[in-house]
């Protein structure tokens, strides 16, 4: 029981610090290729700086993402060999198309964009990036494709005690991934775009570079207001098939111990596990239903009566994730999520009016803004991955039955250990490099390691 909960918290450590990254790769990527293409079309050289600017960070970014995520790799095969065992025969599938198709493809073309400044035309240079970042988010894809069979398995029969793949179009069909796949990606390009319109803002408070700036966080502005509209209607729609395909995760969500119809949603509650009852909490009436079935009137199965029906279907066993810390992760999610439509639509207002640098406490505030993604996105993974418990494999295989047998409670403590601090270290490499860059800003890129430095630098981080 020791080395199962260190190896849950080895796992759990490293795949937060590693998404981080990824968010922000997926979305500056694009932003990247569409200053390079706008630079092409126009031959305004501003945009060829930004795309110089800010393609210094996406380096930065995306080799902190890689050196994180080689290492989450080994978790299967170590800490959790009955994990691979049981799974590894679909699992392994679309990670391994991930690295030939989609890896090998980001990595190739951003060494030609990286090195191929000034000795390619302009057009194909700017396709190299494009291919980078569709590289990128189809490396999203597969990833969510395996991720999603975990959250809801397709395409397998049980045979000698291991799920084996029988239709691998329908693990990429899996209605999972095709709600869970948008919502990432817009995520991703929600992060970007507040990365962009905070830094942005950096600057303009300063009075620095100010067209350059201006320009940026315009792009970054009509990005975060697209893609935070729509990562919030995909959020509805993907709650409301996890009614029906994980409907314990949304009751947790909702520390909706009883069922109910109508449904209420409670805003805030003092949940009691022990008891299995709220002692105090504030609820709009029928609004869970509203969110699950768009009317205001349909029963809601709450927490007790899915445990007694995963009993009868499971067997006997606790089939309740952490009610509090999921309940609490949701709202987290959905507060940043409104609390960012509200800083998006308010930096619109005053842009379209001409009187957005006439509003510094708004330029600050979307400076102080840029953690907020990460918040959302953070909050989001634990709600999703917490809210599956117990199961590792949902209805297939329980988190205890995946751990390895013969790893030391010692032996995970020690990498974890080691790990966290090299984690520690590569964040404070990874924040100064990016805090000189951004201070550094784009006419200071003589005095600066070029953009081919800065690649070389972030090949060997």
């Amino acid at each position: 029981m020791e080395a199962l909960l260190l190896a849950r918290w080895q796992f759990a450590i490293t795949s937060v610090y590693h998404f981080l990254f990824v968010p922000l790769t997926l979305g500056l990527s694009v932003l990247v290729a569409i200053m390079e293409t706008i630079y092409v079309r126009t031959g305004n050289d501003t945009y060829r700086q930004m795309t110089r600017f800010w393609g210094k960070l996406f380096l930065i970014n995306f080799a902190m993402g890689v050196v994180t995520g080689i290492v989450q790799e080994f978790h299967f095969g170590m800490n959790w060999s009955e994990y691979a065992r049981f799974v590894g025969d679909i699992f392994g599938a679309p990670l391994a198309v991930e690295a030939l198709a989609a890896f090998f493809l980001e990595s190739t073309f951003l060494g030609v964009w990286l090195f191929g400044w000034d000795k390619l035309p302009r057009a194909l240079h700017a396709a190299a990036i494009w291919l980078v970042a569709f590289a990128s988010n189809l490396s999203a894809f597969w990833i969510l494709v395996a991720n999603s069979f975990m959250q809801e398995p397709v395409g397998y029969v049980l045979r000698n005690g291991r799920a084996e793949m029988t239709d691998f179009a329908a693990l990429l069909t899996n209605p999972h991934v095709l709600y869970q796949y948008p919502h990432t990606v817009l995520a991703g390009f929600t992060t970007a775009a507040f990365f962009v319109m905070g830094i942005s803002a950096y600057h303009l408070l300063r009075k620095k570079h100010t067209d350059f700036f201006r320009r940026s966080f315009k792009l970054g502005m009509v990005t975060g207001v697209i893609s935070i509209l729509l990562v919030t209607t995909i959020g509805h729609f993907q709650g409301q098939h996890l009614v029906q395909s994980q409907p314990m995760k949304m009751a947790a969500a909702e520390a909706l111990w009883e069922s109910a119809d109508p449904a209420p949603l409670s805003l805030v509650a003092v949940i009691d596990e022990q008891r299995q009852t709220n002692h105090w909490e504030i609820s709009v009436p029928g609004l869970v239903s509203f969110l699950s079935y768009n009317t205001f009137s349909g029963e809601v199965k709450g927490i007790k009566d899915i445990q007694a029906d995963y009993e009868h279907r499971y067997g006997p066993g606790n089939y309740i994730p952490p009610v509090t810390s999921v309940f609490w992760s949701f709202r987290l999610m959905v507060g940043v999520g409104l609390l960012m439509v509200l800083l998006v639509l308010c930096a619109l207002y005053f842009w379209s009016r001409g009187r957005l640098e006439e509003r510094p406490w708004l330029l600050k505030a979307l400076l102080w803004s840029i953690p907020l993604p990460y918040i959302a996105n953070t909050a989001g993974w634990y709600m999703a991955e917490v809210g599956r418990q117990p199961w590792i494999v949902y209805g297939l295989q329980r988190v205890e039955q995946a751990v390895s047998p013969v790893v030391s409670a010692g032996a995970v403590l020690t990498t974890m250990v080691v790990f966290t601090l090299v984690y520690g270290v590569l964040a404070v490499v990874d924040v100064y490099l990016l805090s000189r860059a951004v201070k550094q800003g784009p006419e200071d890129a003589a005095a600066a390691p070029s953009l081919e430095q800065a690649g070389e630098v972030s090949l060997w981080t």
